[in-house]
């Protein structure tokens, strides 16, 4: 199954915020949609997207009286770019992963569907990267700051979600997020399934200390690209390069290139999981999964047809 297809959204949330403070301009376009995991909810969220995606993008930078305007408008243009050119393309994809569900698949087909949701996030940043680069040149001493501020917060509620307890604390946590993705598509599992699961889980590389120290030199990296581009001033081509260059640097999972192993372990152990979360489900699972892909099938067409 497209299993990396229903967390596109997240994924993109994620990267745009790594991207640049504010998973500004393109972020909350698809993270509403699966965030708010739900028919009606999804649309209401999506249809909601270009508020959500400014009020979040407040929180990060605190929106300036001058930038408000054209901010606002750039995210207008976003959604509706988004609506009318992409929302078919997942329709496709998860009529792919209705028939992906139905079999056996192996930890290749997890990676393949794992660089394709990358490949989209990837489409939207280049859509949103002009907007990006308008946004980075008018950013204030204080505006960067702000992000360095709420950025540590984020942090803080890292390490009390992830580096409290011991390591069997801490493989707990990370399976009960896991089952809590599971349940969301195949509904309950049985003890045997989830003794399965949890040593699939407990297989994968662990070190969330490693984690947070790529989370910051992320945002290290993040920082000083827009103090540079704050202080320099350069061309609207020049700066989109600069945005561009952080974009590549953190597509993978880290620029911590002495760990690329672990990162590496990782990944391959989230694919080798999720391919046994897939073949083990039951038939009445598999047809529930088949279910909840539809109604995101469903939703997506609804959205297109709008912006039609």
């Amino acid at each position: 199954m497209h299993y990396a297809v229903p967390n596109i959204l997240s994924e993109m949330q994620n990267f745009i915020m790594r991207l640049f403070c504010a998973k500004t301009i393109k972020t909350a376009l698809m993270l509403t949609v699966l965030l708010l995991a739900g028919c009606s909810a999804a649309r209401f969220g999506y249809n909601h997207g270009e508020s959500l995606t400014y009020w979040w993008l407040n929180r990060y930078i605190d929106v300036g009286a001058d930038q408000q305007p054209w901010v606002k408008k750039d995210i207008e243009k976003l959604f509706a770019w988004h609506r009318k050119t992409q929302l078919q393309d997942y329709v496709q994809l998860l009529k792919l992963a209705q028939k992906q569900v139905q079999r056996n698949v192996s930890t290749a087909e997890i990676l393949t569907d794992y660089d394709e949701a990358k490949q989209r996030a990837a489409l939207i940043i280049d859509k949103a990267l002009p907007d990006l680069a308008d946004l980075a040149l008018t950013l204030q001493p204080q505006q960067i700051a702000r992000i360095e501020k709420k950025s540590a917060a984020n942090n803080d509620d890292y390490r009390k979600d992830y580096l409290r307890g011991d390591i069997e604390q801490h493989q707990r946590f990370r399976f009960k997020k896991v089952m809590e993705q599971a349940e969301y598509w195949f509904g309950d599992f049985s003890r045997e399934q989830e003794a399965l699961i949890r040593r699939a889980s407990d297989a994968r590389p662990l070190d969330n200390a490693l984690w947070l120290a790529d989370r910051l030199h992320r945002q290290r990296e993040m920082i000083a690209v827009l103090k540079k581009i704050q202080a320099e001033k350069p061309s609207r081509d020049a700066t989109m390069l600069l945005l561009k260059d952080y974009a590549v640097l953190v597509f993978e999972p880290t620029g911590m290139t002495e760990h690329a192993q672990f990162f590496n372990a990782s990944k391959e152990g989230m694919a080798s999981m999720a391919a046994l979360i897939i073949n083990s489900t039951t038939p009445e699972q598999k047809a529930r999964a088949i279910r909840k892909l539809q109604q995101w099938i469903d939703n997506f067409d609804t959205l297109a047809a709008q912006s039609a």
